[in-house]
């Protein structure tokens, strides 16, 4: 069955603390993470919190990339959701985590937009 998006959800845990409570850093890992997957970056919002924790979202022409950290607790919460064929959510998955340190992970996929109908044609 076709769908319009992928949507994947994952959490890290035990990741490297400095990073997530450094904005730049988690912005450059979403950046990158978005370019390794050959998206196209629309705007980058990411906001530092205080005391501690970072939000942040990378717009793609296919979608997002959203990131939300806990460095208290070592832990981030990612969301990538793509549209169409050519980026791949679990690529960015993959390099996010890798570049966070995260000693485990859960991660799951949604398919969005499942559809058993054509398309309509826009007036």
């Amino acid at each position: 069955m076709k769908s319009l998006g992928r949507h994947v959800m994952a959490e890290l845990y035990n990741c490297d603390v400095k990073i997530l409570q450094d904005v730049r850093s988690i912005e450059n890992v979403m950046r990158e993470a978005a370019e390794s997957t050959k998206a196209h970056i629309i705007d980058v919002v990411f906001h530092k919190f205080n005391p501690h924790g970072v939000s942040g979202v990378i717009v793609i022409a296919e979608s997002h990339l959203a990131i939300h950290t806990w460095p208290e607790y070592g832990f981030a919460s990612v969301d990538i959701y793509t549209c169409g064929n050519e980026v791949k959510p679990w690529k960015a998955f993959k390099f996010i985590s890798r570049r966070l340190r995260a000693k485990t992970s859960n991660a799951l996929e949604m398919r969005r937009g499942i559809l058993n109908i054509p398309a309509r044609r826009l007036k």
